[in-house]
């Protein structure tokens, strides 16, 4: 059973240092593992579209309508962390929390959420996350620019590498054609 704390040491791990027993230890490893991991963990799910991370929803629309520019407004789920496209979707604003658009209730929206389980992590999100942490606490752990350099190095392998695979496992996603482009045809 994978947590927060193992993929914490296993960067740790990677960079030489003493493991740690919870995020709250009092230890220089203990407080950067802290400080990186949630925001690690959401700025690694935001950035791409994981598999296991997406996630499909319905919004009823707010009872408030925007000041102006649209007609609804949709609250974002708790949590929310990027929307994808569909083809349903056609002139949209995220603001403020909410989802502005012209379109009636409900709204369908595919969307990548936080994951705060580890065990839910797909095995090779886990390993460019355990990257991501080791270059991010490196310096501070280390002191060392050679290592420095390596961790940002094993990184961006694991992130072509997690990122390739999992692509692997969509099928491709048709963009949606701009009336202004069909127009012509």
């Amino acid at each position: 059973m994978a947590s927060a704390v193992d993929i914490c040491n296993l960067a740790l791990q990677r960079l030489g240092a003493k493991t740690i027993t919870a995020l709250t230890d009092d230890s220089t490893a203990a407080r950067e593992c802290n400080r990186v991991y949630e925001h690690a963990r959401d700025s690694e799910l935001r950035a791409h579209q994981w598999s296991f991370a997406r996630k499909r929803a319905s919004l009823a629309a707010d009872s408030t309508d925007p000041a102006f520019g649209y007609a609804k407004r949709y609250k974002l789920p708790a949590d929310f962390l990027r929307l994808l496209p569909t083809a349903a979707q056609k002139d949209l604003q995220i603001e403020s929390g909410y989802i502005l658009t012209d379109d009636g209730a409900p709204l369908k929206i595919v969307y990548i959420r936080r994951v705060t389980d580890p065990n839910d992590f797909d095995q090779l999100f886990v390993d460019l996350l355990v990257a991501r942490i080791a270059r991010d606490i490196c310096e501070k752990i280390t002191q060392s620019n050679t290592k420095l350099q390596s961790a940002q190095t094993i990184y961006e392998d694991m992130k072509n590498e997690a990122r390739k695979i999992n692509a692997f496992e969509r099928p491709p996603v048709e963009s949606v054609e701009d009336p202004w482009i069909t127009a012509r045809l």
